[in-house]
């Protein structure tokens, strides 16, 4: 993995491009690179993972008259094929990179090439064939590409923070940035960077920037399409597809390992790698926290903790564990460098637990696999089971509109309209949604519902994951967000994919005798998070501190009485998704107000 940027229309001194590859390094930290385009710049930092002496960008090559270059952070997972392709197709390798075979098949397929891909990507491709700038992004959104138009050019960069250091470049927030932090955060509205002016290529997006000109076409969305197998040729057919994507994402040519949380997905992911990187234990990683043995609590979301079944993975498969337990401060010590890593405020201690995680894990490997998106993509939060939730309209993972709302300051309260605003992004994304004639309530239901987490929830998680595990140099990739297993299950009946009753039973059958019986089975079990109560007092007591800073950024936007307020009581709902309570909402909070100051945000209103 690495960092990518770029500028075309506008010029740059060699200190504008230094400036801008020191934002890059963090992502990758083996080398840079610049390349010279007409009227413009391609810059690279590279993370080294595969062809490790060749594979270098900017990477340009030569065919026929004209010249190509291109900068790339992503994984092809079928280059070895596309590469036999291509040297039939009369093509000469150089290396063994997947960079090599990206550009190649551009040069021989152009746009068209987007749609043989299976990886993940964000890429800019110089075409001096027709003096244009391509731009793409992989189909589910797995890696980031930003970008601006500024001053009658463009700037793209795989982080914002590396177009913000561009001259010029406001940072800025009008009220659409407002009422995306504060009724929406921290998930954001697809496309949107939340900065004024920012803006984001969609998962299965490209762009086209010629003569000034900027123009955007989606090459890709999920399709409804007639199901007609039965239960066991579904299982049959998700197997295969699960299995050949874990597979695939091994190819390294650097240290392995994987994240382990005990639960379904990752420990499927664990099995697959222990057995196809035989010859040596596999590397795994579990996070936990100071006494919550002590601490833990059972309830309806989590029945158990996740220690026992991470154990018995460890023992079956014979894996080398690594365990990475943090404190309440080794948290709270992350709130500013996750704000920054992610360039806007994030799932609070989700996020600086995933931090202080990766940073551990990096002197070990450099590449791990975890188990995101399956989710999303089977069926498995509480929302898509819980009727009465699931048949209320909103955002199923944030239902406070009216609790958000209250948190404003005063004279934003009327400007932003919150049920509007919020009803609004919910209602675009449910009619977006690919749904064939006829069919019932219920399946139009789950459709949507795939829709939605998939542009919203899924992206806030895979922006948590890229950005929190890059900014410590580490590749993390995502087997269940292969785009052919998006694509076959959103054709399958709810019915099956909720078979006897159990959350992702489908993918529970379809696995049966590559798992322990207990872990196949066991119910699902969210990101683990600290439940010490040391934590909740150090967040508040910050929080409080905050309160006597009459001037503090963040009372702009929030009223704060309203925090005083919230530092008394428990919502009914969570801010976001499951796991944002009370100590995470003001934790939210004192990540807006770092944003704001580090970023020194200039508010539009």
């Amino acid at each position: 993995m690495c960092a990518i940027a770029g500028m075309i229309g506008l010029s740059a001194t060699e200190a504008i491009i230094e400036k801008m590859l020191q934002t890059m390094t963090r992502r990758g930290p083996d080398a840079t690179g610049v390349a010279c385009i007409p009227d413009g710049w391609l810059l690279h930092a590279r993370l080294s993972v595969i062809d490790l002496s060749g594979g270098g960008q900017p990477m340009t090559v030569r065919h026929g008259q004209s010249e190509y270059t291109l900068v790339y952070n992503g994984e092809l997972y079928n280059a070895p094929e596309l590469r036999g392709k291509l040297q039939k197709a009369g093509h000469v390798f150089a290396g063994h990179s997947d960079t090599e075979v990206l550009l190649r098949s551009y040069i021989e397929w152009g746009e068209a090439c987007l749609e043989k891909f299976n990886g993940i990507f964000a890429f800019a491709i110089w075409d001096g064939s027709e003096q244009k700038l391509f731009l793409a992004r992989d189909r589910m959104g797995v890696k980031p590409l930003f970008f601006m138009e500024h001053r009658g050019g463009l700037l793209f960069a795989s982080e914002m923070k590396t177009i913000l250091t561009y001259p010029g470049v406001p940072a800025a927030i009008d009220q659409e940035g407002i009422a995306q932090l504060l009724l929406l955060g921290p998930g954001r509205i697809p496309g949107s960077g939340v900065f004024y002016g920012m803006r984001e290529l969609e998962p299965g997006q490209c762009a086209t920037y010629r003569d000034g000109r900027l123009a955007i076409r989606r090459y890709w969305k999920l399709r409804d399409r007639e199901h007609t197998q039965t239960f066991d040729e579904t299982a049959e057919q998700v197997r295969f597809l699960v299995l050949d994507a874990i597979e695939r994402q091994t190819v390294s040519d650097v240290p392995v390992g994987t994240f382990l949380s005990g639960g379904l997905d990752s420990s499927l992911i664990t099995a697959i790698c222990a057995k196809k990187l035989s010859g040596k234990p596999l590397a795994t990683f579990s996070v936990d926290y100071v006494d919550n043995d002590k601490y833990f609590t059972p309830n309806k979301f989590q029945p158990n903790s996740d220690g026992a079944y991470i154990r018995l993975m460890q023992e079956r498969f014979q894996t080398d564990h690594h365990w990475c337990v943090l404190s309440p401060q080794d948290l709270i010590d992350e709130l500013e460098n996750a704000t920054l890593a992610r360039d806007l405020p994030g799932m609070a201690d989700v996020d600086f637990s995933l931090l202080a995680f990766c940073r551990r894990i990096k002197p070990h490997v450099t590449v791990a696999l975890s188990g995101e998106c399956a989710d999303e993509i089977f069926g498995g939060y509480p929302w898509y089971r819980d009727q009465e939730i699931r048949d209320r309209e909103g955002f199923p993972w944030a239902q406070n509109t009216a609790y958000r709302g209250n948190l404003l300051h005063p004279s934003l309260q009327e400007k932003l309209h919150p049920d509007g605003f919020v009803m609004e992004q919910y209602e675009k994304t449910c009619r977006e949604s690919d749904i064939l004639p006829g069919a019932s309530p219920l399946e139009r239901r789950m459709k949507q519902m795939v829709n939605l987490n998939m542009r919203w929830f899924m992206q806030t998680l895979l922006d948590r994951k890229d950005r929190m595990s890059m900014y410590s140099g580490l590749e993390v990739r995502v087997p269940f967000c292969d785009h052919r297993i998006a694509e076959y299950l959103y054709g399958v009946p709810w019915k099956f994919k909720d078979w006897q009753g159990r959350e992702k039973g489908l993918l529970r059958v379809a696995m049966e005798g590559i798992l322990p019986r207990e872990v196949l089975w066991r119910k699902k079990s969210p990101y683990p998070k600290t439940h010490d109560p040391k934590y909740g007092l150090l967040i508040r007591g910050r929080m409080e501190q905050l309160l006597e800073q009459k001037n503090a950024p963040l009372f702009a936007l929030v009223s704060p009485d309203a925090i005083r307020k919230m530092l008394e009581e428990e919502p009914l709902w969570p801010w976001y998704g499951q796991l944002m309570r009370s100590p995470q909402t003001i934790c939210y909070l004192l990540q807006i107000n770092a944003w704001l100051k580090h970023y020194q945000v200039d508010i539009l209103l």
